[in-house]
């Protein structure tokens, strides 16, 4: 199936590794023009752009955005990607300030810098944003009070902005993951790690216990993930905006 990405020009966040390095390496299988912007990288596929930024600044996202559009002349598909958490396991009272904001910073507010030096671009061209959230959106955890809050103001925010660029040609959607196969599920300090850490048990049964509230019984793949976010960045979603695509194995048991 032809996707109509050929030749498109894309910007990955937080693209270093996990979901946002999947998602590269898709939108390169399907002959798009990829400029990635992470702190750092490992190795990635050739004739991907790396943009080293950081995007919990005020300053890197209009950089990472002004690097690419300087590259390829312009810009068509925008992945707002980054993101992180870590559990709180001593509850609310143990979330200072600073944790919030830090949280808010890179998962809210990194996608809103990006997009606002990326729409200027993206009218031209007619173009695509795909956000990745979370079905902690939705699915509001105490164990990340902080990273489900920001993740439901990034829906929202996404949400609305599809309403005032969609008469303007640009579509805006967003893709929310539950369990994947990434660090920061199953990384060293991962919510399995912490989890176990804080409970005296090994982090396989952490996961093992998530996977047992999992339909299919097991964690999505990036590359699961990274295929739903193409196709929705592509033609063939052509009239499709203000939507989220669920990608959990069924764990959302709500309509």
């Amino acid at each position: 199936m032809d996707l109509g990405l050929t030749g498109k020009t894309a910007v990955v966040t937080g693209a270093s590794k996990g979901i946002g390095l999947a998602v590269v390496k898709a939108l390169v299988a399907e002959g798009a023009r990829v400029t990635a912007g992470a702190r750092t990288f490992g190795e990635l596929p050739d004739g991907v752009r790396g943009v080293r930024a950081d995007l919990g600044t005020p300053a890197g996202p209009a950089q990472l955005i002004d690097d690419a559009v300087g590259a390829y002349g312009g810009l068509d598909v925008l992945v707002n990607n980054v993101g992180a958490t870590r559990p709180r396991t001593g509850g609310f009272l143990s979330i200072s300030d600073d944790d919030w904001l830090t949280t808010l910073t890179l998962n809210l507010l990194s996608a809103v810098r990006t997009t606002r030096a990326a729409v200027p671009h993206l009218l031209r061209s007619k173009g695509v944003i795909v956000t990745v959230v979370s079905v902690n959106a939705g699915l509001p955890d105490p164990l990340v009070m902080d990273y489900s809050a920001a993740k439901a103001a990034l829906a929202s925010f996404s949400k609305s902005l599809s309403k005032e660029l969609g008469p303007q040609g640009v579509r805006v959607n967003t893709v929310s993951p539950g369990p994947v196969e990434t660090d920061l599920w199953l990384g060293e300090n991962g919510v399995a790690h912490t989890v176990g850490g804080a409970n005296g048990i090994a982090p396989e049964a952490v996961a093992k216990q998530a996977m047992a509230g999992v339909p299919t019984g097991r964690f999505s793949t990036p590359d699961e993930v990274a295929a739903l976010v193409v196709m929705v960045a592509s033609d063939r979603a052509g009239n499709v905006t203000g939507a989220d695509f669920v990608i959990d194995g069924g764990m959302v048991a709500t309509l």
